[in-house]
């Protein structure tokens, strides 16, 4: 099976990849399931909600200001940039479940954000939208309009962008390659990506340490971090 990923690789001309928390993880930023999930014994999964927002906009900001704090500090990992130095020898593109910008940071140039951005902050209710590189110091932060400002990320309950969203279907439609790299699938809609892929006869290689609900739909399951698997896999190419 690792001959034939192998020939994949080299004949592919479009590879698509759908990372996760798993790729982050590696550079110092928790996850929301597991022991990492709690934070300040606070379910981290009910803090990211538009209700949670709205019922407690204080204690939600307190916490997305540590996060954005933690983010700012970390580095792309290996594995983040073994994505982007792949991009010299095939087409790449990159969807991501991930708000951090470490895959732009790293020097990936194509990548589609399913979930948003933390570093990008809106208006509740004008059309303030704006990438802001620095804490809060009131909270919450208000617009110029004297509404609340937020996040732009998607939070349980909320669409995926939708523009964003059709473009990741087109391209995993049109890929001979998907690595699902740090994800364990078990988001909606982001889940179905592979089955667009499939659809296709892309090939489907899943990097993880542990197994996944679509493990066996893969072509290839390797049990191994993005920061190990990752510049393995672009060393194929070099």
């Amino acid at each position: 099976m690792f001959e034939l990923a192998i020939k994949k690789l080299k004949e592919a001309q479009k590879i698509v990849f759908v990372t996760g928390a798993g790729i982050s993880q590696e550079s110092g930023i928790p996850t929301f399931r597991g022991k990492d999930g709690l934070w300040r014994n606070y379910d981290a999964m009910k803090l990211a909600t538009i209700d949670a927002f709205y019922e407690n906009p204080k204690l939600v900001w307190e916490w997305y200001n540590e996060r954005r704090k933690n983010i700012f500090s970390a580095k792309p990992n290996l594995g983040h940039k073994a994505i982007a130095e792949l991009e010299k020898f095939v087409k790449v593109i990159i969807l991501t479940q991930n708000i951090d910008g470490l895959h732009q940071r790293a020097g990936s140039t194509k990548v589609l954000e399913l979930h948003g951005s933390i570093i990008e902050i809106k208006c509740t209710v004008c059309k303030f939208k704006n990438k802001i590189l620095t804490e809060f110091t009131n909270i919450p932060p208000l617009c110029k309009c004297g509404n609340i400002l937020r996040p732009n990320v998607v939070w349980f309950g909320e669409p995926l962008p939708q523009d964003t969203w059709q473009e990741a279907m087109i391209h995993s439609s049109n890929c001979d390659i998907m690595i699902i790299a740090g994800t364990s699938l078990v988001v909606s809609p982001a889940n179905t990506l592979p089955l667009y892929a499939k659809q296709n006869n892309a090939f489907l290689i899943e990097l993880n340490p542990e197994k996944t609900m679509m493990s066996s739909d893969m072509d290839l399951s390797v049990r191994s971090t993005s920061v190990i698997a990752l510049p393995q896999l672009l060393s194929i190419f070099k």
